[in-house]
C-alpha cells in the first residue's frame, strides 16, 4: 500500500518505560475523533459492511479526526520534512527520507512536528485500535509496534499491484490527506485500487474497487495473504496526493491479545509476495509460460557451429528484413566482437528502410485508429493478458490459441492443452481482414526472427549455438503495463549437452513508434541490472530493484527500430518499467528468449 513497504519494512519500535512520548490515554484520545466512530450502531453497521466488501473486507470512514489536528500536520509536513522522488520496477514516488517514519526521532525533530506525533498516538491508542479490531474482525492489535509513514504522490507517481503480507502485519491503513479545501477529482488518478483474485495468490488483472480518496478520509484492510492485492493508481496531474500509512502487527509480549508463537506461526505460514512468484504452484497460473522450444534435429543440424554460417541465399532472405548494412562482413565482424567481450549489444536501425517504413505505419494504424482493450474482458484474438499482476501485465501474441484467462476454468483448459506455437498458422487466420493488418505484419516478422537464416545470424555474431528458443510479440499500454523485475532460469532438460551455457541469449526488437520516451520519466524502459541484495533484511514483498545505482548494467528507453541482445545469468534482474499516462503510445516490441551453448 506503501512506498515503504517496497524496499524496506518500516522502523519499527518497541515503546517501553523509557520511550520519548507515551501514546494517549484512551480517554483523551476520545474526543479528537469525530464521535460518530465510537457510536455502537455506526460500529455494527461498519463491521458489517466490511463483512460484505468486495473483492475483500475492507472500508472506509470520512472525516475521522478533527480537521484543524490534520490541518496542522499538513503544515509540519509541507515545512519540516523533504521529499524526495524515488523509482524502481514497481513504484515511483516521493519519500521523506529518515523523517517518513516517526519512531526513533530525537527530541529536535520531534519538537518541529508536535501535530504528526499526536496523529500517530491518535492512530495507535488502545481505543482506537480496539475499534479497528471490532470492525475488521482482525483480532487484537500491537501498540508497542508501531510502523507508520508518509509520502506524496505528484504526476506521474504510482505504486503497482501488491498484496502487503510483510512480517507480522494483522490490518493495513493509509490516511489521505490531499488539500482540504479541495475534492480530489477521479480524474486526477491516485486512487486506491483493489483486485479479486482468481485463486489464492493469483489476482485478476483488473480491479474492481476503487477509492478516490479525499482529505481526512481513512481507508483500512485485514491483511489477507494471497487476497488483498491492491495498488495506487497513477497521478495524472499536478497536484500533490500526500497520505499516512502505516499496519497495526500483532500483538506483543505484554500487551492484551498476545499468543506465545502466534507471529512467529503467522511470518511462518504467509509467505511475502516475492516468495509466492518464486513458488513452483503459483508458477503454474503464470501467463505466458517459461516455455522454450527445443529445435527440431534439422534445425539443431544447420546451426552446430558458429562460424561460416551464412550462405548467398541465406544472406538474400535476410536483406528482405534487415538493413543491408548489418550483412557486410564488417559490420558483422565489429557487431560479433562487441557482443563476444560486452554480452550485450544494441542495434539501431535494425529493419532496412522499407519493411521498417510499412510496419511503422500499420503500427500507428492500430495505435490511433483502433480501441485499445483495457479491461482484459475486452481483450480477443490474437492478443492475450499475461498473469498475475504483481508480477506483469501487458498484452502478448504467443502464436498459441487465444484464451482470456478470465477464471480458473480458463487457466485449467490452458494447461490441460499444451501446444507449441503456430505464427504460420495464426498469419493464416488473418487473411483479408483489414483490422487484423498489423497483427499480420507482426506474425510475419516473428515467422522470419524464427528462421534458420536468422539464427545463424544470430549465432555468427554471438559464438554462441541456439538450442530452444521463444518468441513474445508484446504491447505495453500507457497507464496500464510492466514487467517487475525477474531472473531468469535455463532450460534444466538442456544442461546435459556439451558446452551448454547456464544463461539467457535475450533478443528484443523494439517496435515503439512514438518519441518521448529517451528522458525515462513515462517508463517503458528495459533495464538489466546486478541481483547483488542479499540483505535479508530487506523487504522481500517484491523484487529488488534501484534504477538509479551502480548496479544498473543496461538501461535503454523504448525506440523504434532497435535490437538488444543480452546474454542474461541467473544473476541479472531485468524488467520493462510501467508505462505512464503520459505516454504517446504503447511500448511495442517482439521478444525472444534463447537457451545456448558455446563451442569453447
Amino acid at each position: 500500500m506503501t512506498v515503504v513497504e517496497s524496499k524496506r519494512p518500516a522502523e519499527e519500535t518497541a515503546l517501553g518505560s523509557d520511550e520519548k512520548v507515551r501514546l494517549l490515554e484512551s480517554s483523551k484520545a476520545v474526543g479528537s475523533f469525530n464521535s460518530k466512530i465510537w457510536d455502537k450502531s455506526f460500529q455494527d453497521d461498519l463491521r458489517q459492511e466490511i463483512k460484505n466488501a468486495q473483492p475483500y473486507n475492507w472500508g472506509t470512514i470520512r472525516d475521522l479526526v478533527d480537521p484543524n489536528l490534520l490541518q496542522e500536520v499538513r503544515r509540519e509536513i509541507e515545512t519540516s520534512i523533504h521529499f524526495t522522488q524515488k523509482e524502481t520496477d514497481i513504484y515511483k514516488v516521493n519519500q521523506s527520507g529518515d523523517l517518513a517514519n516517526l519512531s526513533g526521532l530525537d527530541d529536535a525533530d520531534l519538537s518541529k512536528l508536535p501535530s504528526l506525533v499526536k496523529l500517530r498516538e491518535l492512530l495507535y491508542s488502545e481505543k482506537y485500535r480496539d475499534f479497528i479490531a471490532y470492525v475488521t474482525q482482525s483480532g487484537k492489535l500491537s501498540g508497542s509496534k508501531t510502523d507508520i509513514s508518509i509520502n506524496t504522490y505528484t504526476k506521474g507517481c504510482h505504486l503497482l499491484t501488491h498484496d502487503d503480507v510483510i512480517g507480522s502485519r494483522r490490518v493495513s491503513f493509509i490516511l489521505y490527506l490531499p488539500e482540504p479545501e479541495r475534492v480530489w477529482k477521479e480524474h486526477y488518478g491516485g486512487g486506491l485500487r483493489l483486485f479479486p483474485s482468481i485463486v489464492p495468490n493469483v489476482p485478476f488483472s483488473d480491479h474492481s474497487a476503487k477509492l478516490v480518496p479525499q482529505f481526512n478520509q481513512i481507508a483500512f484492510f485485514k491483511v489477507q495473504p494471497g487476497f488483498s492485492f491492491h495498488d495506487v493508481e497513477e497521478v495524472k496531474v499536478d497536484k500533490h496526493r500526500l497520505s499516512i500509512q502505516g499496519w497495526y502487527h500483532i500483538p506483543q509480549e505484554g500487551e492484551p491479545g498476545y499468543t506465545p508463537g502466534e507471529e512467529e506461526e503467522w511470518i511462518k505460514t504467509n509467505i511475502s509476495t516475492l516468495s509466492q512468484l518464486v513458488n513452483s504452484p503459483l508458477q503454474d497460473y503464470e501467463f505466458p509460460k517459461i516455455d522454450r522450444t527445443p529445435l527440431s534435429h534439422y534445425e539443431s543440424g544447420k546451426l552446430d557451429r558458429t562460424d561460416d554460417l551464412l550462405t548467398e541465399d541465406d544472406i538474400t532472405f535476410l536483406s528482405k528484413f534487415l538493413n543491408p548494412e548489418h550483412l557486410t562482413t564488417e559490420s558483422m565482424r565489429k557487431i560479433s566482437d562487441k557482443f563476444v567481450e560486452d554480452s550485450f549489444i544494441n542495434i539501431e536501425s535494425f529493419l532496412n528502410d522499407e519493411y521498417s517504413s510499412l510496419l511503422k505505419k500499420l503500427i500507428m494504424d492500430k495505435e490511433f485508429n483502433y480501441d485499445c482493450p483495457y479491461e482484459s474482458v475486452n481483450v480477443r484474438h490474437p492478443w492475450k493478458t499475461s498473469l498475475p499482476p504483481h508480477k506483469w501485465r501487458y498484452l502478448y501474441i504467443d502464436g498459441k490459441s487465444y484464451t482470456n484467462f478470465r477464471n480458473e476454468e480458463d487457466i485449467k483448459k490452458a494447461l490441460n492443452n499444451p501446444e507449441l506455437p503456430n505464427f504460420h498458422q495464426l498469419l493464416s487466420s488473418f487473411a483479408d481482414k483489414e483490422e487484423f493488418n498489423c497483427e499480420a505484419k507482426l506474425c510475419e516478422l516473428a515467422i522470419f526472427l524464427q528462421s534458420i537464416s536468422f539464427k545463424k545470424w544470430i549465432v555468427q555474431l554471438t559464438k554462441l549455438v541456439i538450442l530452444s528458443e521463444q518468441l513474445l510479440i508484446r504491447r505495453f499500454r500507457p497507464g496500464k503495463d510492466f514487467t517487475l523485475a525477474t531472473t531468469t532460469e535455463v532450460n534444466e532438460l538442456l544442461k546435459t549437452i556439451p558446452g551448454f551455457v547456464e544463461a539467457i541469449l535475450e533478443c528484443t526488437l523494439c517496435l515503439t513508434p512514438s518519441k518521448g520516451w529517451d528522458s525515462g520519466e513515462v517508463g517503458g524502459y528495459e533495464l538489466y541490472m546486478n541481483n547483488q541484495d542479499d540483505d535479508e533484511d530487506d523487504d522481500a514483498a517484491i523484487y529488488r530493484a534501484d534504477d538509479d545505482g551502480d548496479s544498473v548494467l543496461i538501461n535503454k528507453p523504448a525506440s523504434w527500430n532497435s535490437l538488444n541482445l543480452v546474454l542474461r545469468d541467473e544473476n541479472v534482474l531485468q524488467f520493462i518499467k510501467y508505462v505512464s499516462w503520459a505516454a504517446k503510445s504503447s511500448r511495442w516490441d517482439i521478444s525472444l528468449q534463447w537457451d545456448v551453448k558455446s563451442e569453447e
